[in-house]
Order: structure tokens, then C-alpha cells, then sequence
């Protein structure tokens, strides 16, 4: 066994933690963005986000390394990492590319959709998380 494979659990619990850190910001911060207002987009939220994110993503990859898992091998790892960039991309227009609160608020629930769903691929190892009927 590998010493990073005797910290597997702590990954996994941190990776976790950073999952719900993650969204918990997101959703505070698009909220304040369909009000209108100027705090979700002040920096320390701003780089609090980031920090959070590349900690996230640093977790995910070494636990990928460690199960050697592969996206393209890994189909339900390759559909989160698709749902990862779909993600990324309502996001920005819910916290500052939409000129309305409503359209913000269409691409606020988008995103957080998206996030449910990459969160129930991950518990299932299935593409279809949540969705995938039991056999």
C-alpha cells in the first residue's frame, strides 16, 4: 500500500467537504447576484471561491491518480467533468454575465441542477447518477 493510499479516507472526506464548501458559496453568492447585488462579485469572495475550487479539483485529481481512475475509461468520471465545464459556464452567467435578476435566476438554477447531477454521478459511478433505474 502507497502512503497516499493509507490517506484515501481523509481525500475522499476533504474532497467532500470542498464539494459542499463549494456549492454552499455558489448558491449564497448567485442569490445575492439575482438581488442585485455588489458583494458576490467583491474579491474576497471572489478569491474564497477560487481557493476553494482549485482545493476541490487538487482532491478530486489525486484521488483519480490514486484509484487510477480515467475519464475516458471512467464514463461516469467523464460525464462530471463534462457537467464540470456546463457548470462553470451557467455560473458565470448567473453571478455576472446575465443583464437581468430573472435570467440570472434561470441560469442560477441551471447551474445548481447541474451541480445535484454531478453529485449523483459521483455516488453512483454511473453517468446517469440519480437517474439510472436499478437493473
Amino acid at each position: 500500500m502507497s502512503a497516499l493510499a493509507a490517506w484515501y479516507l481523509q481525500l475522499k472526506q476533504a474532497h467532500v467537504l470542498f464539494v459542499a464548501l463549494s456549492g454552499a458559496l455558489f448558491v449564497v453568492r448567485g442569490l445575492g447576484a439575482v438581488a442585485g447585488a455588489r458583494w458576490p462579485l467583491r474579491p474576497g469572495l471572489r478569491i474564497a471561491s477560487v481557493v476553494i475550487d482549485t482545493l476541490l479539483f487538487t482532491l478530486g485529481a489525486t484521488l483519480w491518480f490514486l484509484l487510477q481512475l480515467s475519464p475516458l475509461r471512467d464514463q461516469w468520471l467523464g460525464a462530471k467533468l463534462l457537467l464540470l465545464v456546463v457548470y462553470v459556464v451557467l455560473g458565470t452567467f448567473a453571478l455576472k454575465r446575465a443583464r437581468s435578476a430573472p435570467t440570472r435566476a434561470i441560469f442560477l438554477t441551471a447551474a445548481a441542477a447541474v451541480f445535484a447531477t454531478m453529485i449523483g454521478i459521483a455516488i453512483a459511478h454511473h453517468p446517469a447518477g440519480f437517474w439510472r433505474t436499478a437493473a
